[in-house]
């Protein structure tokens, strides 16, 4: 943790925890939030899941255009100047939601949400994690990635613990005021990078570029930033899938993965408040669980595993746990097995951080951001 920090990424690490500690605070509550406004006093309300369900797609189309653009955006006027932009509009939401959670200000705060989550849930974690390898060498990449993530889910255990013991207007103010903290303290103390210019060295072997055509000459290879684009369009996109196997092979990881995940995190909560009728603290400790053991696995036991074992068998490790992970969600007979299930993510929270250090060691300084963002698309 130290030498990382050693690194330059001392800011970086203060920021992503001050950000998750504000995004994630709500996640406790937002459940009873959603239901007392749509559906008072019941424990199923289908319009909540359906609306949940509509955020994640418009969510994703949403990224799918503008995080490739945020990105590009960032290789021209800096990793610093573009990450302010997520730190900014995560504070609209949480504003709403801390001045009122009545239904008019909870569907404003649903369509603030939806929106600038297109902008700030991939793009804040593309820009950090390629902010990360313009600062880190490829060999200390892997421990760099998964000390970063971390440091996020730490914010997101920090987060729960308060949500856990406060009411749930404070919980929703202390956010608001914490998500303003952060846009602050990355202005005011994150430095700037060189785009990975540093870290690249004539000794090492050029390796075959992802997003930059291989008949490319070494002016385009050097330091200086491509042309920005609006968005890819479908056939740079196909090409970029096919342009490496290793890459190919990741983004198909990557979509399968994040599908069964993020169709589990979308209904669990509302299918543990129907069954097993969980309340705020319930869903507080069950997170705290979640987020305790998810740090302690990407701060420790990743860095100890991937010397010994590589990246690609970790990877199948912590797929592995992933799927019994959400077996034993899916066979819950007891109010107490979501619990059991929680521990899972000792393993299954390593997935991520392995596909990004296979793919960040294969690619060049220059399409570092390219390829965080088109894994996080994923």
């Amino acid at each position: 943790m130290e030498g990382v920090a050693g690194l330059g990424l001392g800011h970086l690490l203060v920021f992503a925890f001050l950000f998750c500690f504000a995004a994630y605070m709500v996640g406790p509550v937002i459940t009873d939030v959603t239901m007392g406004a749509l559906c008072p006093g019941r424990d199923e309300c289908s319009l909540a899941i359906y609306l949940t369900g509509l955020q994640q797609a418009v969510t994703g189309l949403g990224a799918l255009v503008l995080t490739p653009v945020v990105g590009n955006l960032s290789d021209r006027y800096g990793r610093k100047a573009l990450l302010a932009l997520p730190a900014t509009a995560s504070i609209v939401p949480l504003g709403i939601l801390a001045y009122g959670r009545t239904r008019g200000y909870f569907y404003a705060y649903y369509i603030t949400k939806t929106l600038t989550a297109t902008v700030c849930e991939g793009s804040m974690m593309c820009l950090s994690l390629a902010y990360v390898a313009d600062r880190v060498p490829e060999a200390r990449r892997a421990a760099a990635f998964g000390v970063f993530s971390g440091v996020c889910t730490a914010g997101f255990v920090a987060s729960t613990v308060a949500a856990r013991f406060l009411p749930v207007s404070s919980t929703c103010q202390v956010a608001a005021v914490a998500a303003v903290v952060t846009a602050v303290y990355m202005k005011a103390f994150l430095q700037e990078t060189d785009g990975g210019a540093s870290s690249c060295s004539c000794d090492e072997e050029a390796s075959q570029p992802l997003c930059i055509p291989s008949s490319s000459s070494s002016e385009e290879l050097s330091p200086k930033l491509p042309p920005l684009r609006k968005a890819p369009s479908l056939s740079e996109m196909a090409a970029l899938l096919t342009s490496s196997s290793t890459f190919s092979r990741a983004a198909v990881i990557t979509f399968l993965h994040g599908l069964g995940d993020a169709g589990l995190q979308n209904t669990l909560l509302y299918f543990l408040k129907a069954k097993f009728h969980y309340s705020k603290n319930q869903y507080a400790n069950l997170l705290l669980i979640i987020g305790i053991t998810g740090s302690f696995s990407q701060l420790t036991v990743m860095p100890l595993l991937v010397p010994k074992l590589g990246e690609q068998k970790l990877l199948i490790i912590a797929l592995t746990a992933s799927c019994g992970h959400a077996f034993l969600y899916s066979i819950a007979w007891s109010f107490w097995v979501p619990y059991l299930a929680a521990s899972c993510v000792i393993l299954s929270m390593l997935v991520t951080p392995c596909i990004r250090s296979i793919i960040s060691n294969k690619v060049g300084p220059l399409e570092q951001v390219c390829t965080c963002c088109c894994l996080i698309l994923y």
